[in-house]
């Protein structure tokens, strides 16, 4: 039989005990529904939350690595692009020798081709020069190359080559303008200098595309590992916000009925008082 007392109301303290456990509970409710986490910090799960933290540390790293290989792709489009312009200038240049290389000609032709031949290898140079970015130059500092980049987050590289296209492509037809019949005939031979120059070109325009291609691919590739993180991380961390929606309207249920039976319970001594009315 419960005790009558005004010292001791042992149904306000479950009462209070009650609601306590209830606002407890609709705090952590509130908290998951404003964050969208189930596990917002280590207090709520610190198993959870700790793998969590790995899980954004390693897509931070690979943020990065992607940034790095962006800027990686604008250096060798850069390289492709220019070797590109060289290619064509060296399609132009041969068709020039062809004519140098008639014995037919005047002397008057032979200095115009010649001025034109003399503009195309400028051009040929310009454009190797020119390949810069972010203050490098594949095509003109391999002294510093191989490159090593990162790929990714882990720390692993790619490396790749540059290439001395001045003396590879350049040098090779640098004193075209000043060829003479024989000469331009020479240099059209599978070995002669315009056609080495040709080759290296050629060569190195498959090499720099190979490069860009794997740097696309490994972008990519990067892009999916992090999808496929956040996703394992939103398993594990996030709110099912529907479950805490119905959980949020249950708890202020409790919590209102929780207030109304504390304040029931608060009452009860003043029952006793009767007892001493005459």
């Amino acid at each position: 039989m419960p005790m009558n007392s005004i010292n001791t109301n042992i149904g306000a303290m479950v009462a209070l005990q009650s609601l306590n456990r209830t606002n407890d509970e609709l705090a952590g409710v509130q908290k998951r529904i404003s964050t969208g986490l189930r596990v917002s910090d280590a207090q709520d799960d610190g198993a959870a939350f700790a793998v969590a933290e790995r899980i954004r540390g390693d897509m931070a790293a690979t943020t990065s690595a992607n940034q790095q290989l962006g800027a990686v792709k604008g250096l060798l489009e850069v390289s492709r692009s220019s070797l590109e312009n060289v290619s064509t200038s060296l399609i132009k240049l041969k068709e020039l020798m062809v004519k140098l290389a008639d014995g037919g000609i005047n002397a008057e032709q032979r200095s115009q081709y010649q001025g034109q031949v003399k503009e195309l290898t400028n051009n040929v140079k310009a454009f190797i020069t020119d390949a810069d970015y972010n203050g490098r130059n594949l095509l003109e500092d391999p002294a510093t190359l191989p490159l090593k980049v990162i790929s990714n987050g882990g720390g692993g590289f790619y490396t790749f080559n540059g290439y001395s296209a001045l003396a590879g492509i350049f040098n090779q037809i640098s004193g075209a303008n000043s060829f003479t019949t024989q000469d331009a005939i020479d240099a059209m031979t599978p070995t002669g200098k315009l056609s080495a120059a040709v080759t290296n070109t050629l060569t190195q325009l498959n090499n720099f595309g190979s490069y860009s291609n794997y740097v696309d691919t490994q972008i990519n590739f990067n892009k999916k590992i992090m999808d496929a993180q956040e996703a394992g991380m939103g398993s594990l961390i996030d709110a099912d916000l529907a479950k805490e929606s119905a959980r949020l309207q249950s708890l202020q249920i409790r919590q209102q009925l929780g207030g109304q039976a504390l304040g029931i319970a608060n009452q009860a001594p003043q029952t006793l008082l009767s007892l001493f009315k005459g």
